[in-house]
């Protein structure tokens, strides 16, 4: 059984606040993708709209699902999952415009995640979601991407995330590392900011990008920013379930938890 996520954070920011970590570097490397060249291939990377001047990111991995972190979906002044109408789907959002918009139809946490309020984060290893759009993305510019097996420790990785502070066009970090695995969750020196909730981590494999990892929360480790990701094999847990409730289901709400700060 996996250990609990709360344990799993304690161990490995005791381990890498007291033991040295040679060869660990937290530069950020952060391109912004403002053009439409430095874009190209990103596009089903997108800006997934909450409602109340809130976001994070999502990532087409079908042409009508999008990958998220299950915390994105409640209100943190209300504990409430969100009204699955006021989530908005921008594919490739940059600049002000979008390849495709969509509203989402239904949304799903892992049924394993209990929202306890921002500043928890004891659940990272559940916080998992998919949103089911109103209608699918098929356009030949937008590839959803697939999902892939964990990644390993020290494994290099990549992460397109959009931020407070580059909100209008996503950031590509293609190097950054896994510095532990423990468990279901994965701890990176990849940056990680509010909106970067949900993510996409990829790595390359059989030379194609392939999404590892979800952002779920950042951190700081030495001073230096950390991320925290959840591992993406539940997405199998999430597709069954949906699969089960059917396509006249209008949303599926779940309720009560995933201590750090949340992106």
């Amino acid at each position: 059984m996996p250990r609990p996520a709360s344990t799993l954070v304690a161990a490995l920011l005791g381990l890498a606040l007291w033991a040295p970590l040679p060869g660990w570097a937290f530069e950020s490397g952060l391109k912004l993708l403002s053009t439409g060249t430095d874009s190209r291939g990103w596009e089903a990377v997108g800006r997934l709209e909450l409602g109340h001047d809130s976001f994070c990111t999502g990532t087409l991995i079908a042409p009508d699902l999008v990958l998220t972190a299950a915390h994105c979906l409640y209100d943190p002044a209300s504990g409430q999952m969100i009204d699955v109408a006021g989530i908005e789907f921008r594919a490739g959002w940059r600049n002000g415009r979008a390849v495709a918009y969509r509203h989402a139809r239904r949304a799903l946490a892992h049924p394993d995640y209990v929202y306890q309020g921002r500043a928890q984060f004891d659940r990272v290893a559940w916080d998992l979601a998919l949103i089911e759009l109103d209608q699918p993305v098929h356009l030949p510019q937008v590839r959803p991407f697939a999902t892939d097996a964990a990644p390993e420790e020290g494994a290099t990785v990549g992460v397109v995330s959009y931020a407070h502070d580059r909100a209008e066009a996503p950031a590509l970090q293609s190097m950054c590392n896994v510095l532990k695995r423990s468990g279901e969750v994965v701890l990176m020196n990849c940056a990680a900011d509010f909106g970067a909730s949900g993510a996409p981590v990829f790595a390359m494999r059989g030379g194609v990008p392939k999404i590892v990892s979800v952002v779920s929360a950042k951190a700081e480790l030495r001073g230096a920013p950390v991320s925290l990701g959840t591992m993406v094999e539940k997405v199998a847990d999430l597709r069954a379930e949906m699969e089960t409730a059917g396509p006249g289901t209008q949303e599926i709400r779940r309720t009560g938890g995933a201590k750090f700060v949340r992106p």
